[in-house]
C-alpha cells in the first residue's frame, strides 16, 4: 500500500472542507487520483491493498456518524442515513417489517462482521469484482486505465454483466442493496464541498459505461452521499430479494431480483422490479414492470415480464447462460413475492 495522508474530521463541514482543499491541490499537481472519502473501508481499503485504489489523501467519516447515520420511519418514506451501518439497516425493526427486500438485500450481501462495519453510503459506491479490473498486472481495462481496451471481453467473464454493457467493457455490478435501492423508486441526498445540496432518483446516481467505464456515477468532486429516502407504499410489505449464486455461504451474486408488488383483487396494480448480478449499474427494470400493470400474477404473466426484462442482453462466449438465468430468477422471484402473507 502506497503512503498517503490521513484526515478525520469531527464535523461534516470539516469533512467537505478536507475533500475540497485535497481536490484542488490534486488539480493543481496533477496526482493521479482525489482524495476519498473513507466509511466502512470494506472496499476502498481492499482496492488499495491491491494497488488499484491510489488516493493520495483519506477522509475519515467516523465521526459524523451521529449526523449521518440515523434510520427512520414514518408513514411516507424510510430514511436511511449513509452512515448507518449495513447490519443496523437489516435489524431495524421498520426495516424489516415493512421494507423486506432491504433487509434481505443487506443480510445476503456480505458476511456478518462485513456487515458490523459497512456503511450503506459505501456499499452503494463498491468497485466492480471484474477480474481484469482487481488485477493492475492486467493493461487492458477500460474502467482502470481508460482507452486500454477490455481484456475481460475475449478473457474470462462469467460473472460478469449482460444488461447495460458496451463495446469498451462488460463489467458488473456486485451489490444487492443498490438494487433494492433502484426498484423501490428512493432517492439519494448529496452535500457538495461548497455546501450545495441535492437529491437525485437513485437509480440515475450511477453511469452506464458507454465509452467511457472509468466514469461510475454522476457524483460531483468531493460530493458526499448523506442519506437515502425510500418512499412508503403498499408495495413494500409484499416484497423480497432473491439472490442467485454460486454457493450460499458467502458470494456475490450471478443473478438477482429485487421484487415489490401491490396486488389487489388478485390483479398486480404496481410492480417494482430492480435486477442485479448481470447488470452494468443497479438496475430497475421499468419494461418488466409495465407488462404485469393490470394483469393476475401467474406464472405466464410472470414469464411474459421476464421476457421483457431481458430484451437486448448481450453476451458473450461464458455468459451466454446468464439471460436465460435471469428470467428465471426474476420469474421466481415475482411468483414467491405473490404468495407472501401481508
Amino acid at each position: 500500500m502506497r503512503p498517503f495522508h490521513y484526515a478525520q474530521p469531527d464535523s461534516t463541514a470539516e469533512a467537505l472542507a478536507a475533500i475540497g482543499a485535497g481536490s484542488a491541490a490534486a488539480d493543481e499537481t496533477r496526482l493521479p487520483a482525489p482524495p476519498q472519502y473513507l466509511a466502512g473501508g470494506t472496499n476502498l481499503l481492499d482496492l488499495m491493498k491491491i494497488g488499484v485504489a491510489q488516493p493520495p489523501a483519506l477522509v475519515d467519516l467516523a465521526r459524523l456518524r451521529r449526523e449521518h447515520g440515523a434510520i427512520a420511519a414514518d408513514g411516507n418514506a424510510l430514511k436511511l442515513g449513509a452512515l448507518a451501518r449495513m447490519a443496523e439497516a437489516a435489524e431495524h425493526p421498520a426495516v424489516l417489517r415493512d421494507y423486506p427486500v432491504i433487509a434481505q438485500s443487506l443480510r445476503l450481501a456480505a458476511s456478518q462482521q462485513l456487515r458490523n462495519m459497512a456503511t450503506l453510503g459505501g456499499n452503494v459506491l463498491q468497485r466492480t469484482r471484474c477480474s481484469y479490473f482487481r488485477d493492475p498486472s492486467w493493461s487492458a481495462c477500460n474502467k482502470r486505465q481508460p482507452g486500454s481496451g477490455c481484456a475481460a471481453i475475449k478473457g474470462v467473464h462469467r460473472r460478469l454483466a449482460v444488461l447495460g454493457v458496451s463495446d469498451h467493457c462488460i463489467a458488473h455490478f456486485p451489490g444487492d442493496f443498490a438494487i433494492a435501492l433502484a426498484a423501490l423508486g428512493a432517492t439519494v441526498e448529496l452535500l457538495a464541498p461548497g455546501g450545495e445540496r441535492r437529491s437525485l432518483d437513485f437509480e440515475a446516481l450511477h453511469r452506464l459505461p458507454g465509452d467511457t467505464p472509468d466514469v461510475e456515477t454522476v457524483l460531483r468532486p468531493g460530493e458526499l452521499i448523506t442519506g437515502f429516502t425510500v418512499p412508503a407504499g403498499p408495495w413494500t410489505r409484499r416484497s423480497l430479494y432473491l439472490k442467485i449464486r454460486d454457493r450460499e455461504s458467502y458470494d456475490f451474486a450471478l443473478a438477482s431480483a429485487a421484487v415489490a408488488l401491490q396486488i389487489e383483487g388478485g390483479v398486480v396494480r404496481q410492480a417494482r422490479i430492480g435486477l442485479g448480478g448481470l447488470v452494468a449499474k443497479p438496475w430497475r427494470s421499468h419494461v418488466a414492470e409495465a407488462v404485469l400493470a393490470g394483469r393476475p400474477l401467474d406464472r405466464a404473466t410472470a414469464e411474459a415480464a421476464a421476457e421483457a426484462a431481458f430484451v437486448g442482453a448481450v453476451t458473450h462466449r461464458e455468459t451466454e447462460f446468464k439471460p436465460e438465468l435471469g428470467r428465471r430468477t426474476l420469474v421466481r422471484a415475482l411468483l414467491e413475492a405473490a404468495r407472501m402473507e401481508v
